[in-house]
């Protein structure tokens, strides 16, 4: 249950908290003017504020993982355990079924598209993937992550499998860690 919070507040965070900019709508006119950031000292004090990432320049197409990432995106959208279950890892595969039992959840397929709702296999991509022996990163995108976000992969019996291990994660639940013992 946890580790599903996490994670949907990290897709959340990624989805939605890199946008533009932000606009208000003024009840003297209805026209929406973007806020000005003239008090720093506010956006300072904010520690929920997102930044977005910088955008990394692809370095390859990930010719390796691409395949296992677009085999993870036409399951959630054909809803299909059994696919999902060949492209995920053992362990990851018994962290989301301790989190399904909890939730009283039998289809992964479904609990997993509550996390990332996948319409369109053409948006999914992964890019400047790195081999380190039997573990993998590349950058992975669809159409909920367009800025992207950095998966670890595993060999096991000599193919690649999804995790839900990220270093983006990790730096996500540091920075909750930080604010919450600054208290």
């Amino acid at each position: 249950m946890r580790l599903k919070a996490i994670t949907l507040l990290i897709f959340t965070i990624l989805t939605f908290g890199c946008g533009n900019s932000e606009t208000t709508n003024s009840n003297q006119n209805s026209v929406n003017t973007p806020k000005s950031n003239t008090n720093a000292t506010t956006n300072a004090a904010n520690t929920l504020e997102t930044t977005k990432k910088p955008e990394v320049a692809t370095t390859n197409n990930a010719p390796t993982l691409t395949p296992v990432i677009k085999a993870y995106c036409e399951a959630i959208i054909k809803k299909d355990d059994a696919a999902l279950r060949k492209v995920y890892s053992q362990e990851t595969l018994k962290i989301f079924e301790k989190d399904m039992k909890e939730e009283n959840k039998k289809s992964l397929a479904e609990f997993l598209a509550e996390l990332d709702p996948i319409k369109d296999v053409n948006q999914c991509s992964a890019r400047n993937e790195r081999i380190e022996g039997d573990k993998a990163f590349a950058n992975i995108k669809n159409e909920n992550m367009q800025s992207g976000i950095d998966i670890e992969f595993v060999k096991e019996n000599g193919e690649w499998k999804l995790t839900n291990k990220s270093s983006d994660f990790d730096s996500v639940k540091q920075s909750a860690t930080n604010s919450n013992t600054a208290k």
